[in-house]
């Protein structure tokens, strides 16, 4: 291809700063003149086409900085039918990976060039995620995350406007939608597993709440591991993902000298259930082993450091995005199903064999 260097007899470096009519926002001939090139090509670096010299486009992004000049987005949108925008939809804001896979949707869209407008509904029912969808279409998106953590995508009766892609994180709608999500279910047999093979006998579990997706399928796992060891079931403990809710049922089971083994779902509520042991005298990992899931960055500084289900956000964001800009481009390049993301278990110092 080509590269485009200064045109219309141009000298190169020339810096004639074309007159601005007062109350006239710079335009992008007033940009090619003072920068002496073309209007094609001050179009083309714009549109961060590759083929303009170094220097060339230096040149004109210097001059747009110079008079001020800003591209007219939805001019270029209307041209070629892309907005350079990306709607989320998510529910629970507080919730640690829900903001660590919002975190990495955005920056992996930024790196594409892409940018996010977040449209967070307030409860997640088939109403609330329909009209965020359709509120996003208005607002002329390319395509739509929609990152919920409930059951409710894999059983809702959501019209997507015809044409507008649609990736969905942590759900059971694979049949439907593209679905991008981490391997729960083996994460959960992990952890517990560990605990088993370190010698206890049981695992007790506490679960996220019961409306979550992501939580319903760690519990399935956590029963079916002790089922399938032979291993006796305790009752499942609910919690909120809080630290307070793995407190308040860390404090019960520290009361139980029977209980050695606690598989929380999520390293807060972990860290709330080691608060209550310290509190009650029995010592991590000596009396008690814990496990957690996630590997939020604050678990190697947790005492004693956590073990825990690492989840690589990073990955979904990334794949979240890869797949979306798929659909952009070619509606038909991908079609419904579920991609999974590894997790794995990182043991740390908050486990060990049963006391003695």
């Amino acid at each position: 291809m080509a590269t485009i260097s200064p045109t219309n007899g141009a000298t190169a470096g020339a810096r004639t700063s074309p007159p601005v009519r007062a109350g006239r926002q710079p335009s992008m001939a007033d940009v090619a003149a003072l920068a002496g090139v073309s209007s094609q090509t001050v179009s083309r670096v714009v549109n961060a086409r590759s083929n303009v010299d170094a220097d060339t486009r230096d040149r004109v992004l210097s001059a747009m900085d110079e008079i001020g000049y800003r591209p007219n987005s939805a001019a270029r949108a209307l041209k070629s039918g892309r907005f350079r925008t990306i709607g989320v939809i998510m529910f629970g804001l507080s919730s640690f990976g829900n903001m660590r896979t919002l975190d990495a949707v955005a920056t992996a869209a930024a790196e594409a060039g892409y940018s996010i407008t977040l449209l967070p509904v307030a409860l997640p029912t088939q109403g609330a995620v329909a009209g965020a969808v359709n509120r996003l279409a208005e607002q002329a998106v390319d395509g739509i995350v929609i990152i919920m953590e409930a059951h409710i995508l894999d059983r809702i009766d959501v019209t997507v406007p015809t044409g507008l892609p649609v990736v969905i994180v942590d759900s059971d709608a694979g049949a439907r939608y593209t679905v991008v999500d981490t391997d729960q279910t083996e994460g959960a047999r992990l952890a517990t597993q560990h605990l088993l093979d370190l010698g206890h006998t049981t695992v007790w579990h506490i679960a996220g709440p019961e409306s979550s997706f992501s939580a319903g399928r760690r519990t399935a796992s956590w029963r079916a591991t002790l089922k399938a060891a032979g291993a006796p079931v305790p009752p499942v403990l609910e919690g909120d993902w809080s630290a307070q809710s793995g407190y308040r049922h860390g404090v019960t089971l520290a009361a139980d000298p029977t209980v050695t083994a606690i598989f929380a779902s999520n390293d807060q509520m972990a860290l709330g259930v080691m608060r209550a042991m310290h509190e009650a005298g029995r010592s991590v990992p000596a009396s008690c082993s814990v496990v957690g899931f996630d590997d939020m960055r604050e678990a190697d500084a947790f005492w004693p450091p956590l073990t825990t289900v690492h989840q690589d956000f990073g990955q979904v964001g990334r794949l979240c995005i890869e797949k979306l800009l798929r659909q952009i481009d070619s509606p038909a390049a991908v079609g419904p199903g579920t991609t999974i993301v590894p997790t794995h278990l990182v043991v740390r110092a908050s486990t060990a064999p049963p006391p003695g």
